[in-house]
Formats: C-alpha cells, structure tokens, sequence
C-alpha cells in the first residue's frame, strides 16, 4: 500500500485541500510531544511561543540562552558568530561548492535588479508631486537551521536587501545537532554580504529581533521562512516590527497530465515532503493512470531517502493526489488553494500559465522543477504559504524600502484647491480641518 492516498476532487476539497486556521488544526502528536518536554504541560504552540516572547522581551540574552539550550541544546561559543569566522568558511569550501554558491547567488542578484523601486517626482505648473523610495535601516532576517539548514535562504533573503540598500542585515538562524552553524551557511553570510549573525532559532529568534537584547539589535523588519513556531511568532510581534508575510511549512501543488513522466513527478512530491512533517505536497491530474504510477513511485523512491520518515508523515497527513474531471478543473483547484509553489507537467504549460490567479511562484514545464527554484533559477524562493498568495507574492527588493509620498504645490494651487478640501473637511465635520484649508484659499 503507498503511503500517499488518491482522493477524487470531492474528497480533496474537503480534507487536503481545505484550509484550515493553525488554531483549528490537529497538530501532529510529535510536536505537541516536544512542547510537553520542553515546557512541562501539553500547550498550544500559539500559547507556547507567547511565553517566550514575553520572557525574552523581559529578561533579554539570559532568556535567550535558556530557551536556546533548551530548545536547540547547547551551543560551541557565544550568541555572535565574527565575521572572520564567515570568510574562512567561504574560503574553505570545496572549489564546486563554492561555485554552485557564487551560481546561486549571482542569478539572484541579476533578478532582483530588474525590480523597480524608484523615486519619482511629476513637476508641473501646480507645483510637484512624487514619491520618495528608502530603505530600511535594519533588517533582521530569519534562516530556517537545525536538522536540515538551510543557506539558500540566506541568500534569496539577504541579497535582495542589499540590492534595496538596507542599512544593516542581521541573521538569525539555529544551530545543527553539533551544536554549530553549518559552514555552507557561514559561506553564504559571506557571499551575500551580511552585517551580524547570530546563532538563534524558533520563537527566541525572532523576540530577540524583534524586541532587541543587550547582544541583538532590534530591526525595522523581520523576513524569511520558518517553522510553525517562527511563523506564529512573527504574527505575534507584526504591529512591533514589520514583517515579510506568513511563510509556514512548504505547500506545493503539481497539476500533471498523461504526458508527464512519473518518476519526476514523485521525485518532486518527495522533494517537497521531505522539509517538514507540515508540508503539503499535493498532485492534480485528470489521469488516473498517472495518479496509480506516481504513488507507485513515491512509495519506491522513499526508502532510499534520509528524511524518509519525515516525508511519509507529511505525504500520509498533508499530501495527496486528487483525480480531476480535466485540466481546467486542475486549475480551479489550484486558484483556490492558492499554494505557494505551483507547478505545470503537461503537455502545453503555457496554455495554463493565464489562468493562473493565485500562486506564489508558478514553474512553467517539467524542467523547470521547484528545486531549480529552491537554489538557482534566480526568484526569492521565500513565498506565501497558507492561502495568503490570494494577496500577497514573494519575498522582493520592495519588502526592504518604504515609500514617502511628496506633496510640494505651488501658492497658486494652493488656493485653487483649499475650498474642495474645506467643504470635504466640513462635511466630516472636522471645523479646525476646514479653517487651515480655508487660510490658503
């Protein structure tokens, strides 16, 4: 019996493709476990991640260190990681490795350089009007660690803030079962020009940033992907300090047809199951043929995994493969669950591409696989999960500046307008409102 389940579209929509509140959901008894063993009491991870951001916004580095040793275990050195260290590790790397790093982080450079964020000004003869573009001075970015690191995200954070001309970038990112920062990760601070690192995970991370300690500064923003417990902290201090979006366990929709090939298919299912018990790695398809192949393959192709038994948790609760009427019905599914990766195997991809409405990243065939976006195809790979692709897109260059409208109108428009903006004021029933206007009429 495979370990991923097909389910007509009736099913689907009801069960794997229902989006459910965090709050509402069934969380797997292995993380409720962990939050017994750490905290003494069975708590909700939302109640769990309040705790410690009040006790860190209390008690600062020493709050920190606790939550940090008891959450991660303890760690080799202090809370800060020098620079130097990050240059050694750059230049010790292996000549392919730090290529395929250079690759990375080149192609993610060139892309977020097309994205315009600009000052504008439009003089004319009622004076001028524009928009003045900064950006921001520190920005605290949070780097997904501990059993499966991850420097990629590093990148895809980091350098589109250099591109923007943030002040400061400050990293945050938990250490490996070592008790370390990996070196590739060490290696990508380098490569993508980070400030401050600081080895710190989960909700104490994001406090820190947040609140600032006598060690971490308080930033402007907050971005990068995370756990469930980085997600619910970032939610919690969002009013405190900016944030990005809502980046929760990875979500990833294929919509394949007759013409795909099944080993690829499940090699991309399993690519994505295999980041978190969380992740939702759903097939579409209207052929059923494809649909009993696919869950032939995963099944074989899971044993030979390292994270095996992560990926079948995450395909046996979160993932599945719906049989579809056809390819429209595909993409209507899709709309609705507004996923964060969606990707098109079928014989004419970009035929679909137009009625894509809601994704966070649309990948075009089967050789444009999600992975190639997870490292280097060029786009931020951080994306809205959890249904928020209805109204948001990727991490950009425009998460790291502000925008300051500019109003310089001449004496004469002055006067022209203030009456409009008077009789508007008085209808509001805002008198003082109305009078300034009237005193440039």
């Amino acid at each position: 019996m495979s370990v991923i389940r097909i389910f007509d579209s009736g099913e689907a929509r009801v069960a794997i493709l229902a989006r459910k509140a965090w709050e509402d959901q069934e969380m797997p008894s292995r993380l409720l476990d962990g939050i017994e063993r750490i905290f003494g009491e069975r708590l909700a991870p939302a109640e769990a991640v309040t705790r410690i951001l009040a006790d860190v916004r209390s008690r600062g580095d020493a709050a920190l260190r606790e939550w940090s040793a008891r959450i991660d275990g303890p760690t080799a050195g202090g809370l800060e990681i020098a620079a130097e260290v990050w240059r050694l590790a750059y230049d010790g790397l292996p000549d392919d490795l730090r290529g395929a790093l250079d690759l990375a982080a080149g192609r993610i450079e060139a892309f977020h350089r097309q994205q315009p964020t600009h000052s504008w000004l439009d003089a004319g003869p009622d004076g001028a009007l524009g928009q003045l573009v900064r950006p921001l001075d520190r920005v605290g970015v949070y780097v997904p660690g501990g059993t499966a690191p991850l420097p990629s995200s590093l990148l895809m954070a980091v350098i589109p803030a250099r591109v923007a001309g943030v002040g400061e970038v400050v990293v945050c990112t938990p250490p490996d079962r070592a008790g370390a920062v990996p070196d590739l990760t060490l290696a990508a601070a380098h490569r993508a020009g980070v400030d401050r690192l600081f080895v710190l995970g989960g909700a104490q991370a994001v406090a820190a940033l947040a609140y600032g300690t006598e060690s971490v500064p308080a930033v402007d923003k907050i971005v990068g992907a995370g756990g469930l417990f980085v997600t619910l902290a970032k939610r919690q201090v969002f009013g405190h300090v900016g944030i990005d979006g809502f980046y929760g366990p990875t979500e990833t929709l294929l919509i394949a047809d007759d013409t795909a090939d099944p080993v690829w298919v499940a090699a991309d299912l399993l690519a994505q199951a295999e980041h978190d018990v969380l992740a939702s790695p759903i097939l579409l398809t209207p052929s059923r043929g494809l649909a009993e192949v696919v869950a032939d393959q995963v099944q074989r192709q899971l044993a030979g995994l390292s994270r095996a038994e992560i990926a079948a948790a995450s395909l046996a609760q979160r993932g599945g493969i719906v049989l579809t009427a056809d390819l429209v019905e595909a993409v209507e599914l899709a709309n609705a669950f507004a996923s964060e990766h969606l990707c098109l195997l079928v014989r004419d991809p970009w035929a679909l591409v137009g009625a894509v409405r809601h994704a966070g990243g649309v990948f075009v065939g089967e050789h444009s696989c999600e992975v190639l976006g997870d490292y280097v195809a060029g786009p931020s790979h951080i994306m809205p999960t959890e249904g928020s692709a209805r109204y948001a897109g990727p991490l950009s260059v425009a998460d790291f500046v502000k925008r300051i409208s500019l109003v310089a109108l001449t004496a004469a428009a002055s006067a022209r307008l203030s009456p409009a903006a008077a009789v508007l004021a008085s209808g509001e029933g805002l008198t003082a409102h109305a009078r300034a206007a009237m005193m440039r009429g």
